[in-house]
């Protein structure tokens, strides 16, 4: 089968071959078709060294595609079933995953750094998948918790897009923040996912909703999907005087992953607000705030992985979101694109000015 595969960290080019295979399904494993994969900053991320990932690796986490294979032990998933893949399984036995916060489990997080499900060239070289998974692959192995059943009438290409984009701005609005109506929200950041972050504050029924983004190209899509303003950084200070009266947002959500924009949101919040970090940053990438206004300033500092979502309900929810009009995903794919071409996507996803390319199998 074809999938695209980096080879060393730091490379700028995929190699895309048509010579790769996959390890057997183990008995709690799956092995799905991939249908549609975003092409997500994350891959950047993981390409460049900020995100860590073993190599040779086959990048991708976001993805839907059909089930033809289930290992002997899998009663939930059968060979036909539409899935969304989930890049963060729990295992649902640890006290993580029992209390509610599958999203933290580390379990295959962990295996995905010493097993790798795919083989490639004469002498059947090894290759991991991101996060365990390598969805910019024609076919991938995923264990069971991997892959969340949803139903059939679902967009390859929106079901794609709940696997993460969605699900991490969303639940990081809805789940973390728990965004009230008639609040602010400052969102810095108009990726995939901080338009799925103004989405979710608009589900939410917040009143004003500020996109902050350097491109303005960007502006008009934000407002499309629900900010109510859209201004560049330079043009926050007026911004914050003109919608707060120079207070503060009652949100400041960071979906950028850089120390100097998580302080941006810090300065933003007013007291007693909530700052939500969604960008994923380097491990060396420190944020600086005293001690002094993290006490007397109020504010609460969140994180928010993967919309800190039990993604077994939340992907089947946003699906019927979608589908009764409350999520916009049409708008945010920018480009269609077949495999052959994510070198071109990775490319432009350098540069900044596309949202979601959305891989479709042929």
């Amino acid at each position: 089968m074809r999938a695209a595969i980096l080879h060393a960290v730091g490379n700028d080019k995929l190699d895309i071959r048509d010579d790769v295979t996959l390890a057997p399904v183990g008995p709690a494993d799956v092995r799905v078709r991939i249908k549609a994969t975003g092409v997500c900053h994350s891959d950047l991320s993981a390409m460049t060294g900020v995100l860590p990932q073993p190599v040779p690796l086959v990048l991708g986490h976001e993805g839907a595609g059909e089930v033809v294979e289930v290992g002997e032990h899998v009663t939930s998933l059968k060979p036909g079933d539409h899935v969304v893949i989930n890049w963060r399984p729990g295992c649902q036995e640890c006290d993580l995953c029992l209390g509610g916060q599958p999203y933290l489990c580390i379990k295959y997080v962990v295996e995905a750094f010493s097993k790798g499900n795919f083989r490639f060239g004469g002498d059947g070289a090894t290759a991991y998948g991101m996060a365990g998974c390598g969805t910019w692959a024609e076919e991938i192995v995923v264990p069971w918790q991997g892959a969340i059943k949803i139903d059939e009438d679902v967009s390859w290409e929106a079901a794609a897009l709940i696997g993460c984009g969605i699900t991490t701005g969303v639940g990081a609005a809805i789940n973390t923040a728990k965004v009230r109506p008639g609040s602010t929200v400052a969102v810095i950041g108009c990726g995939g996912v901080g338009l799925s972050v103004i989405q979710g504050a608009r589900l939410s029924g917040a009143r004003t909703i500020l996109a902050i983004d350097p491109l303005e190209s960007k502006h008009e899509l934000a407002k499309k999907v629900g900010a109510t303003h859209a201004v560049t950084p330079e043009q926050v200070p007026d911004a914050l005087n003109e919608l707060t009266a120079g207070a503060g947002f009652d949100y400041g959500f960071e979906v950028v992953g850089k120390a100097a924009t998580i302080q941006s949101a810090w300065q933003i919040t007013r007291q007693g607000g909530d700052v939500v970090v969604v960008g994923a940053g380097a491990v060396d990438d420190m944020v600086s705030i005293s001690a002094f206004s993290l006490l007397f300033e109020g504010k609460n500092l969140l994180s928010s992985l993967y919309g800190e979502a039990d993604v077994r309900h939340a992907f089947p929810y946003f699906a019927k979101l979608h589908k009764a009009g409350k999520l916009d995903l049409e708008s945010m794919i920018s480009a269609r694109i077949r495999l052959s071409d994510l070198n071109d996507a990775v490319a432009a996803l350098r540069g900044g000015e596309v949202l979601r390319q959305i891989v479709v199998m042929d």
